[in-house]
């Protein structure tokens, strides 16, 4: 077997590996996602209703009279 060929298959089993890290990463963000789905997105909705809330006193300017 020649040095180009042993750097063919070390490259192919890099690209293996990379490609079966990233499907578990997947998988264990879907799993993650399907536990705390509904508190997340209730605590990201809070979230943004609070920045809007705060974005609007800031640019409303105060008419104290």
């Amino acid at each position: 077997m020649g040095m180009k060929d042993q750097f063919q298959d070390k490259s192919e089993q890099w690209q293996q590996q990379a490609k079966q890290k990233a499907q578990e990463g997947r998988e264990q963000a879907q799993r993650g996602r399907q536990g705390q789905g509904p508190d997340r997105d209730r605590m990201r909705d809070e979230e943004a209703e609070r920045l809007q809330r705060e974005e609007q006193e800031r640019l409303d300017p105060d008419y104290d009279m």
